[in-house]
């Protein structure tokens, strides 16, 4: 498994859902009513899905999944703090309902792209 490449590009897409989540005018390019949650959960389940085919013990995804529930909760504070961004709880319930969408769908056959994209680029 090429498992330091799947971990440093995890780590790279916290690193761009944290500086998107924290600039003062992400760039929106979806406009409807709700759409940010829509965004929130799709960023946070992403990074679960991610996370949990390169972590497949249990226990240390339950602490991933604290991790990035926790990641939420705190960049929304930080938003608050800002001055130009808003705290909001809806946001960090967006955040945790994609956690726990991302944990689901490690379960199914989407929790195995990585190790598909491995077997397919050996073969």
């Amino acid at each position: 498994m090429l498992r330091k490449v799947w971990v440093a590009l995890g780590w790279g897409w916290v690193a761009l859902v944290s500086y998107l989540s924290l600039m003062p005018h992400p760039p929106q390019p979806l406009t409807f009513n709700g759409v940010d949650k829509l965004e929130h959960a799709l960023a946070y389940a992403l990074l679960m899905l991610w996370f949990c085919q390169v972590i497949v013990l249990h226990w240390p995804r339950m602490y991933l999944m604290s991790a990035l529930v926790a990641m939420g909760v705190g960049i929304e504070v930080l938003q608050g703090m800002g001055g130009v961004r808003y705290f909001e709880y809806a946001d960090m319930l967006a955040n945790s309902t994609g956690v726990l969408i991302g944990w689901g769908l490690a379960h199914t056959r989407m929790g195995r792209v990585l190790l598909s994209l491995e077997q397919h680029g050996t073969h």
